[in-house]
């Protein structure tokens, strides 16, 4: 499977979740997962895809380590941009929806996640 077939079938993954109804959280509750920067997150995703597939080439064509090095730590940045509109939205929506409907373990989900995403 060539590098680009990796990447459309990522792509198609994470389109049939984003699409998903609902989900139920490991404990239990139904959660939707519709947000308004899905296809924001997604089309940076595949920007962030793109750009690891072009340092991948610089490796392969022997260039220079700090330009690497450069380009790594700008799809790092790409990366963790990507990581706060999710936070964002699912403070603004999840966190929300929950908190009205007294879905207390979300909070801890929360704090969990964003302890991992800081790592």
């Amino acid at each position: 499977m060539k590098d680009t077939d990796k990447t459309i079938e990522i792509e198609k993954d994470m389109t049939t979740e984003a699409e998903e109804h609902a989900r139920m959280h490991k404990h239990g509750i139904p959660h939707k997962h519709e947000h308004e920067n899905t296809k924001a997150v997604l089309n940076r995703m595949s920007r962030a895809i793109g750009h690891m597939e072009a340092i991948k080439t610089m490796i392969a064509d022997g260039r220079d380590c700090s330009e690497v090095l450069i380009q790594i730590a700008a799809v790092r940045s790409a990366i963790n941009n990507i990581g706060k509109i999710i936070l964002e939205d699912h403070i603004n929506h999840c966190v929300v929806d929950a908190v009205e409907t007294g879905d207390k373990q979300v909070l801890e989900d929360l704090q969990d996640a964003i302890n991992k995403f800081i790592k």
